[in-house]
């Protein structure tokens, strides 16, 4: 593997020893997808798992009955889409797409699952991060119920620098909008509010973040929260030693 795959690789498959990793190793494929790249519609048959890799971001949706769409949660290099919850090749619920071009690794459901089956320890990390995810879920609807506009806006872009690494964030007022589902006027003063604080700056297309720690204390807690049950449950993988 060059060095260029180690910087992009998936922090998730790195928690995996190197025999564990060999194992799934000759079935990943490399792939590079672009912002705005939809990887499931809903009612489309999960026929693979992809896992960002590097910067690369991606996100759920769920499309309201209004036009709306909600941004449910956001996934990165910690993690992975489709069949982690189920035994994958289901229908997807959700609209996924790439918010962050960047490069994947992706594999067929049906070959992952013959691989938890042969490794314990594959398995064993794919059901955990399930858990996250569910962890994931959770908070960003008790997020969403009572936290404010400008807490969740911080919440959202402070999770996007994470994942990403950058504070660079390709993103559009509408698309910031469209997440959180609110109006686009409602986005907007937030983020006016945010610049004059000389907390970011827009750009055409994007969002620069200028000041990480203040953007930090307009947040809510949710971010820390869920990257706390990350560390918790993931550090977990292997049992340990005489355990």
């Amino acid at each position: 593997m060059d060095v260029q795959v180690v910087q992009e690789d998936s922090d998730l498959l790195r928690a995996l020893r190197p025999g564990d990793r060999a194992i799934l190793e000759p079935h990943l494929a490399d792939l590079k997808l672009s912002a705005g790249d939809v990887i499931y519609r809903p009612g489309d048959l999960v026929e693979f798992c992809y896992l960002p890799r590097g910067a690369a971001v991606c996100s759920y949706f769920i499309e309201l009955d209004s036009g709306i769409e909600v941004e449910t949660i956001l996934v990165g290099r910690e993690g992975a889409l489709g069949g982690v919850v189920s035994m994958g090749h289901l229908p997807a619920f959700a609209r996924s797409g790439v918010l962050h071009a960047g490069r994947f690794w992706r594999i067929p459901t049906r070959q992952l699952e013959d691989i938890k089956a042969q490794s314990p320890a594959i398995a064993n990390l794919f059901a955990r991060y399930a858990d996250c995810v569910m962890a994931q879920v959770f908070q960003s609807i008790a997020c969403n119920a009572v936290h404010t506009i400008e807490q969740r806006a911080a919440r959202w872009l402070g999770a996007a620098v994470d994942r990403i690494g950058s504070d660079d964030v390709t993103m559009t007022q509408e698309q910031l909008a469209s997440m959180m589902g609110i109006g686009r006027s409602y986005a907007s003063r937030v983020l006016q509010r945010f610049k004059r604080d000389g907390l970011l700056r827009t750009r055409r297309g994007g969002i620069s973040i200028l000041d990480r720690a203040g953007l930090s204390d307009r947040a809510c807690s949710c971010n820390d929260h869920v990257r706390s049950h990350f560390d918790r449950v993931l550090e977990g993988v292997y049992p340990r030693e005489g355990g």
